[in-house]
């Protein structure tokens, strides 16, 4: 599979309008998934040439070359986009002046910085040293296992230079600098690759992703697309189709080899079920702050959510008379329980301000959030709240306010999401949701551009078939 970068970095893609990203990309790919992990099996012997198969099928998922528009995105700077370091390449990047020795390690449960240096047969005041001179940048107390270090010693013994790596890609570089030392952000060279997958769900769209080969993240934002339009616990239905062309993420090794790290971002998404059509297209308006637009160029978001989480199976409707399954008594049930697994994040369903966060009786921990037009939002039953979560804040759509528990009056984890206009209870599903902000005049020929070569490349008539499907 050819498919080159359409970015340095991170930083350099997302800074770009899509709208802007000029590079060629050459996408040609036969793309099979062996194994549950899509990268492992893979992109561990070549990224740029891969076969998987799903249930002995095998197919095209892209072909052909894209432009994606005239402006070529610019390199990004060195300084910024280093690979993530090694023992060797940090001791090859020094001056040539004196011999110099790299010591590489990593910080185990339980340990100090310099227990972890000590163990390695560096110097005990290597710890304290780091600790000084990095404070302000990291806070050693947070050290967490599988972190690595590079710490690069001078033929006098003292300390050159030390690398302390926090993830795959990011990290913090202490240098020798006259006589002090000085510290800056390390992070490593990110490469952005397109790619393609397409499904038919079979028993869930989340499960039917994985059965491909993509990772959980893919599926979570694919659904939080179409968060505004379907509620992916209740509308997705057996033979109900998908396809998303969305960018992968692979750090670049001091050799050149590259190594898949995560899913990027959706760049096109298109669902087609029992539940209706949907498309969905990103275009950045302003550089770095891009939307998801449907191709008539309206905006995919709403004013109100349907669901206040992301996957959860409703397990009791809005109804004027409900049997409580505690009380055993026959009452009104204002609102929709959904229920999840405990500790499954709860949104907010749109912008507004907290006006509860306490114990409320049979709801147990109650949030309440009051939105505009006189509309209120109820989320009970919570496991507990949204770290620093308090009554004023403001909130914004799809921000956590709380956990998925089983507090109060109730006999599993669920949430009871109910809704009053002007004090009445109202039925969530019923709610008018206003169409967010379209793509402005000024912008309508560079999103056509856009879309008509996103929604090319997304199109296609193969589609996985497997067992299973999210």
């Amino acid at each position: 599979m050819l498919l080159r970068p359409i970015g340095t970095r991170v930083g350099a893609l997302a800074s770009k309008p899509m709208a802007a990203l000029g590079a060629a990309v050459s996408i040609g790919a036969v793309l099979s998934f062996a194994g549950p992990d899509l990268a492992s099996a893979a992109d561990a012997s070549n990224p740029g040439s891969t076969q998987f198969s799903v249930n002995s099928t095998i197919g095209v998922l892209v072909s052909g070359d894209v432009r994606l528009a005239a402006a070529a995105i610019a390199p990004a700077d060195d300084a910024a986009t280093r690979g993530a370091p090694s023992a060797a390449r940090a001791a090859a990047e020094l001056p040539p002046a004196a011999v110099r020795r790299a010591v590489e390690g990593e910080i185990r449960r339980g340990d100090t910085l310099s227990v972890a240096l000590r163990r390695h047969g560096l110097p005990r005041s290597f710890g304290p040293l780091v600790a000084r001179e990095m404070r302000g940048h990291f806070d050693f107390r947070k050290s967490q296992p599988g972190h690595h270090f590079i710490a690069v010693v001078d033929e006098s013994g003292e300390l050159f230079e030390f690398r302390y790596l926090t993830s795959k890609t990011d990290g913090f570089r202490l240098r020798r600098l006259g006589n002090g030392y000085q510290v800056e952000r390390d992070e490593a060279t990110l490469v952005s690759r397109v790619s393609r997958i397409s499904g038919i769900v079979d028993t869930s769209l989340y499960e039917s992703m994985q059965s491909l080969g993509a990772s959980p993240q893919l599926a979570q934002d694919f659904a939080s697309i179409f968060a505004w339009d379907l509620d992916f616990s209740r509308s997705v239905r057996q033979g109900d189709g998908y396809k998303v062309l969305y960018e992968r993420l692979y750090s670049v090794a001091d050799d050149g080899s590259e190594a898949y790290l995560r899913p990027g971002r959706i760049l096109a998404a298109q669902f087609d079920g029992a539940a209706g059509d949907f498309t969905a297209i990103y275009f950045e308006e302003e550089e770095g702050r891009g939307s998801y637009y449907r191709p008539d160029g309206t905006s995919v978001e709403r004013s109100f959510l349907l669901a206040p989480m992301q996957y959860g199976r409703i397990s009791s409707r809005y109804s004027s008379a409900r049997r409580h399954p505690i009380l055993k008594v026959t009452r009104p049930h204002y609102g929709i329980d959904y229920a999840a697994s405990v500790g499954t994040p709860v949104w907010a369903v749109a912008d507004g301000e907290v006006i509860y966060r306490a114990r409320a009786g049979g709801f147990g921990n109650l949030v309440k959030v009051r939105h505009v037009n006189g509309y209120v939002s109820y989320y009970a039953h919570l496991s507990r709240y949204a770290n620093g979560l308090s009554v004023s804040d403001h909130v914004h759509q799809k921000q956590l306010i709380g956990y998925v528990g089983q507090s109060g009056l109730a006999t599993g984890p669920h949430v009871c999401f109910r809704m009053t206009h002007q004090g009445k209870y109202v039925d969530p599903m019923q709610v008018p949701r206003s169409a967010g902000r379209p793509v402005s005049p000024l912008s309508t020929h560079l999103f056509e551009g856009t879309r008509d070569i996103l929604l090319a490349e997304l199109g296609g008539s193969l589609l996985f078939v497997v067992d299973e499907a999210l």
